[in-house]
Order: structure tokens, then sequence, then C-alpha cells
């Protein structure tokens, strides 16, 4: 079966149905011809040949940067769902933090071999902005701001701004876990509302009271432990992200402490495992989903040639207090 054998069945033009299949103009009448023609012999098009004809290949590059992230998984699940309903699959580049393969990753979709590219970015270096520059299709950038960019990101300092005012009443002696500020978002815009609080109150702190690692629950747990050590009369802990938050609490309970009664405790980005820890953890709750559905509209916007190339979108959040923070 081919558009000619199908513009015959449907009494139409060739024109008529290469029309309807690129989603151009076609009377009604015909183009219920011809979707009760493509129904009843369930015609597919040639991908190979559609993408000679229009020069578009239907794919979208995703560049993340840990596939098993909570907080990714929802941005790709609302990814998904804008592109499905678009026509459009996605082609899953999982770095796992590795600044090699994301180069390497952007090095092979900037060639052409995707109509798009979102890039999920925790760490932005001039090698990333050299080859973002040298793209040949357009590109949108999650969970960052970059200049002369479109991107779509969560508003870190202020989230962390008042999580901190709720972690931080009465406190006197409270402890940072973070990762690095190359990551302007995570690292160090959460450090800067953290620290905001920490001025607004007069809370001094000294250098021994912060540290950072990795996002893992691993290193949340190592870094607890070494807080402990040089601070052993710690009363507030503030985590960037829940995972870290998770391995602080179980070093928490392994060396007898008790939450919120001895140390509170708070992390960011309302994961599923943060509902489900004993007591419950006070986090900040990040419209992820909804940002890898706007993150793709944008894109799908820029490649049917709308001019919203530099669009920044910053999504807005809820604080959600449980257990963890609240003094019996």
């Amino acid at each position: 079966m081919n558009i000619n054998e199908i513009a015959k069945l449907a009494e139409v033009s060739q024109a008529a149905v290469s029309r309807y299949l690129n989603n151009g103009y076609v009377s009604e009448e015909k183009k219920e011809r011809i979707r009760k023609v493509i129904e009843e012999t369930g015609y597919r098009p040639s991908s190979q040949a559609q993408t000679l004809r229009t020069k578009k290949t239907r794919m979208i590059g995703v560049v993340l940067p840990k596939i098993n992230s909570s907080s990714i998984s929802r941005m790709v699940a609302g990814i998904s769902e804008v592109l499905s309903k678009s026509g459009y699959q996605m082609l899953l580049a999982n770095t796992d933090n590795d600044i090699e393969e994301e180069l390497n990753y952007l090095k092979v979709f900037k060639e052409n071999y995707v109509d798009g590219i979102l890039f999920v970015a925790t760490i932005l270096t001039g090698r990333h902005k050299k080859l973002l520059a040298e793209c040949k299709v357009p590109v949108v950038i999650l969970g960052q701001q970059l200049k002369g960019y479109s991107c779509v990101y969560q508003d870190d300092f202020q989230a962390a701004k008042e999580l901190a005012g709720i972690l931080l009443e009465g406190s006197r002696k409270p402890c940072f876990i973070g990762i690095t500020e190359k990551d302007e978002a995570v690292g160090k815009s959460r450090r800067a509302g953290y620290e905001a609080v920490l001025s607004e109150r007069q809370i001094n702190c000294t250098p021994e009271q912060f540290t950072c690692g990795d996002f893992s629950m691993e290193a949340g747990y190592r870094k607890m432990q070494e807080m402990l050590d040089r601070v052993p009369d710690v009363d507030a802990v503030f985590c960037v992200t829940d995972s870290i938050a998770q391995g602080a609490m179980a070093c928490l309970v392994d060396n007898g402490k008790e939450i919120p009664g001895q140390v509170r405790l708070a992390g960011m980005g309302d994961t599923p495992l943060s509902r489900m820890a004993r007591p419950k953890l006070t986090t900040v709750h990040f419209h992820y989903r909804t940002s890898g559905a706007e993150a793709a509209k944008i894109l799908l916007e820029q490649i049917n040639g709308k001019k919203v190339i530099g669009r920044e979108l910053q999504m807005g959040y809820e604080v959600v207090e449980e257990e963890s923070t609240k003094m019996q």
C-alpha cells in the first residue's frame, strides 16, 4: 500500500493525501474519505520517506543527568506526554552526571540527527556553551538559566529561603548539606536562600557547619556523620535535596538523635520516598512534570518556526511542612 493507492481508493488526488499526512489543508469531506481508507487498510507512512520529504526526523534528543532521579523521571513524563501527542519520539541520553558524556551526546544531537534538543542541565561549563552555540537545531534548557536560550527552571532561591525560615526557627546550631556551587540552581541558589535567612536572623555559622557532597543518599549519610563529628550539638539540618535528607535522617537515627526533638531536618524535591519517611520529611514540592511539559511545548514552537528563543519560564513551588520540623 502506498500513497497512490490511498488516493485512488479515497477518490482524491495524491496531493490531497500528501497534505493530509503532513497536516496541510484538506477539505473536511476529503479528509474523512482519506482517514477512512487509512483506517480500513492499516496504512502507515514510511518514516524514512517522511524524513526525506519534510527534512524532519520527528525525534527529540533529551539529555539527562541521571535517569533514576525522581525529579528527572517526573520531567521526562511531562516531556513524553507532550511529544507523543504531537507525533514526536524521544531519544533519551543518560549521562550519570558525567560532563564528558553530556558533551558527547550534545555533539551527536547538534548535527540534525534530531529536530530539537531538551537539555536537563546541572553544570554549564564553557565547553557546554560552545557546543550549544554550534547546534543547528532548536534547544531548550531545563533546570538552569542560560542567557540567549529558552529555559524552564525552578525558583530555587525563594523556595530554599522559605524552607529555611521554617527550619531555622529557634535554631542555635544549624548545619547545611549541599552540592557543588558549580550547579547554579541546586548548589548555589539554594545555599544563597538558606544563607539569606541566617543573615536576616543574625545566626552566626562557621565554615564547619557547611558541607557538600553529591545527590545520593549515601552522600547524605556520610556528610551527616562528618557533621556530627564536627558539630555534635547540631539542632537543625538543611539538605538541598530529599535524597541527601534521607541519608542524613538515617545517620541521625543511627546516632540516637531524635527527629525533630533533638534535630530538625528538611529536604527539597517532595520525592515519593520523602513521603514514606518516618518522621515524614518537611520538603519543597517543585512542579517537575509540568516543567518538562512546558519545556517540550516551547521546543515544539521553536521547531515550528515561532520566535520564542530566549523565553524564560520560572516555575512555582509549595513548601510541604511535615513532622521532621515540627517541635512537640
